[in-house]
């Protein structure tokens, strides 16, 4: 979450960033602050609800959502979604930098 915070060339592409977490508004508050985030995180999120409107893996003995990133296309639609159940294979601003940059220049043709 910190490297989506340092992304400026997202910013420029005009991409919008947010988070959502299970965690209360405490532990989200110092989630922000140790990660340095200048983008909205959402808390309080039901991690069982989560998982069953978007099919992210979450795990109930510990009442957590698993690494789960998304690319919202402008109408709302998951352009792309990367699920993960460990420490790797997690959604990087550069490859969301790629995306939008390539689907601009698609557009253009």
């Amino acid at each position: 979450m910190s490297a989506f915070a340092k992304a400026t060339k997202l910013k420029e592409e005009g991409v919008k960033i947010f988070a959502l977490s299970v965690d209360n508004e405490e532990d989200a508050q110092k989630t922000v602050e140790e990660c340095g985030l200048d983008y909205p995180l959402g808390y309080g999120v039901s991690h069982e609800e989560f998982s069953n409107l978007t099919g992210c893996f979450y795990e109930e003995k510990r009442k957590i959502i698993h690494g789960t990133g998304y690319v919202i296309k402008p109408d709302g639609t998951i352009a792309v979604g990367v699920y993960s159940t460990g420490p790797i294979g997690r959604l990087v601003w550069q490859d969301v930098l790629y995306m939008i940059q390539f689907w601009k220049k698609q557009a253009q043709k």
